[in-house]
């Protein structure tokens, strides 16, 4: 029985095993044939911006792999950009229509997605924009547009930003597991919500005036394609003046209330044909592949652009972790390949761990001896994102990004209240003094704290030097700006965190000019795996996604975040140099 057992099984698996050899075959034949389907774009074509996917800065696909993007489930902002570029000159494309619901980008790419369409308008050619509904970012986008129209009986949401800090003491004192908190003595809103119940006056001064400052960048360009002041702007936010369509196209938030077949019609006028023509809309992620073969830059010689996105982590890396081995081998290819005359490193990062960190500033260190090297910060490059960024010739930033946040901390998980309460025991045996230092179920001892507390110093220090070394400012300076303050792009230029405020372009071009290049092109960089691996790697984690939407499904979107964050800090490893707290700002 054991051997027909046994038989079976063997059976069976070899049956898996073909029918997913099998599945895989006739995906790559799909997959192959489909790519022979080239993308028409007819004259008078409307390039049809509907965002639905999330957005990261590179998602890294490679064109020649037909498993590239097959289960990709996020937009490059740079192969976004590079088609409203290629679009600018198309003369196939008369414009643009933003047609678009939940905007899943942050504001500085939601920033540098309104200064390419600014840039597309230029030579007259139109964008419209028409929504259902608008969420604010949306609305932020959309106020770019030459026109906005909404549903007749649509809505707006329109109301200023505003932040949310979730705090945890109480669930700790509850459940008996806690983070012991091992923090630089004047960080004072480091891990502030394991320590706290609610927000301390300076955190809360700190989020106001950072809030302020973003939103100031926000209504700004907002006056700009509205032509309303700033002041009246506010007005209509305190008021909620937009909370209707009425209401909109009253305040001048909209051009005005209109069906989506009204609206084709005005898109009909825009391009110059007659009622009982078709549109000829090409999507952006089709019109994407037609932009992928044609080259904005040429030239023999290159800018690397390399993305650093994700949290900081040590050991190799990911499409969305940093970590010293997959970006310190792209410095290290970018530094020692001919070619490439000067380095643009992308930063995206909320920090993390500070070793890890460290190690990729020395590598850029190394990399600016030979070559230019100029850092342009995403939507947030803070603590450890700082870290990386600070060695840098330059450092651009856009004026919604969220920098600074110079600090670190440690924070060890700690279960010995509920081991008490259940009624473990855990008893220790050790050759040494310090061979036993922590324990889980066990409080944490003055000693151990004591060790803690010593490197958590000693990274602050060494932090603190990276900084005054990179801006040519004293330590003491240094310290001014630190404290694990965060800092908008508008102010961290005021007080000369950064160089420049701008965007990828504006740092692509400062390395051009700090290499002294009249043309060139863009090689970006890391290669990730083949969409092949992550394909098998996809299937390997399939039950793991599907427990992980499971829970999310039975406990709710907003608990299941909650959850996310607790986990998150228990699994932190080392010192960190990170944002002191997850900043929803909204």
């Amino acid at each position: 029985m054991k051997f027909l057992r046994n038989l079976l099984a063997a059976i069976m698996g070899c049956l898996i095993a073909f029918g997913i050899l099998f599945l895989m075959v006739i995906i790559f034949i799909s997959l192959a044939g489909s790519s022979e389907d080239k993308v028409v774009v007819k004259s008078n074509s409307i390039l049809e911006l509907q965002l639905q996917q999330p957005i990261k800065d590179y998602v890294g696909s490679n064109e020649a792999d037909p498993f590239s993007g097959l289960f990709e489930e996020s937009l490059g902002l740079n192969s976004i950009l590079h088609a409203i570029k290629v679009a600018k000159d198309d003369d196939k494309i008369k414009g643009i229509s933003i047609n678009n619901n939940f905007l899943m980008a942050g504001l500085a790419q939601t920033k540098a997605l309104r200064n390419a369409l600014k840039k597309f308008k230029e030579d007259g050619k139109f964008v419209y924009a028409y929504a259902d509904f608008y969420m604010q970012k949306d609305y932020y986008l959309a106020t770019v547009a030459d026109s906005i129209f909404l549903n007749t009986v649509g809505s707006l949401d329109y109301k200023g930003l505003a932040s949310e800090v979730l705090f945890f003491k109480d669930l700790q004192e509850k459940t008996g597991v806690k983070m012991e908190v091992i923090r630089h003595g004047k960080y004072k809103s480091a891990v502030e919500p394991f320590l706290s119940n609610e927000m301390s006056v300076a955190n809360r001064t700190q989020i106001k005036e950072l809030i302020n400052s973003i939103w100031g960048s926000m209504i700004a360009d907002i006056s700009e394609g509205r032509n309303i002041s700033t002041q009246d702007l506010n007005v209509i936010a305190d008021t909620l003046g937009g909370r209707s369509p009425e209401l909109a196209q009253a305040s001048g938030l909209i051009d005005g209330t209109i069906f989506y077949d009204q609206y084709e019609a005005k898109l009909r006028d825009a391009t110059g044909i007659s009622v009982d023509d078709n549109l000829n809309y090409v999507s952006l992620e089709d019109y994407m592949t037609v932009a992928n073969k044609k080259r904005i830059h040429t030239g023999k010689d290159k800018i690397a652009v390399i993305y650093a996105q994700g949290e900081i982590m040590y050991g190799e890396g990911s499409p969305d972790i940093i970590a010293q081995g997959i970006i310190n081998k792209a410095l290290i290819k970018a530094r020692e390949d001919e070619s490439v005359k000067a380095i643009v490193l992308r930063v995206n990062s909320p920090g993390g761990n500070a070793l890890t960190s460290d190690l990729i500033w020395r590598e850029m260190e190394l990399t600016k001896e030979i070559k230019p090297v100029v850092v342009s910060m995403g939507n947030v490059a803070a603590s450890g994102g700082y870290y990386i960024a600070v060695g840098a010739d330059k450092i651009y930033a856009e004026p919604t990004t969220i920098t600074g946040s110079i600090g670190v901390f440690g924070m060890v998980p700690n279960m010995s209240e509920l081991a008490e309460n259940i009624g473990i025991n855990a008893e220790q045996v050790g050759t040494n003094k310090n061979s036993v230092d922590y324990s889980l179920f066990e409080p944490m001892t003055a000693r151990f704290r004591n060790v803690v507390q010593e490197g958590v110093e000693e990274t602050y220090r060494t932090f603190l030097s990276r900084v005054a070394q990179g801006r040519n400012i004293t330590l003491e300076e240094a310290d001014e700006l630190a404290q694990g303050r965060v800092w908008s792009g508008i102010d961290a230029k005021r007080l000369g965190l950064i160089d420049e405020l701008g965007g990828l372009e504006d740092a692509i071009e400062e390395a051009a000019s700090l290499a002294e290049l009249d043309s060139y092109r863009i090689r970006n960089y890391p290669k990730y795996k083949s969409g092949f691996e992550r394909f098998m790697e996809d299937f390997a984690s399939a039950s793991v996604k599907a427990k992980q939407n499971f829970i999310e499904e039975e406990i709710g979107e907003e608990a299941y975040t909650i959850l996310k964050e607790v986990k998150a800090a228990m699994e932190q490893e080392g010192i960190q140099a990170r944002m002191p707290f997850v900043l929803n700002i909204k």
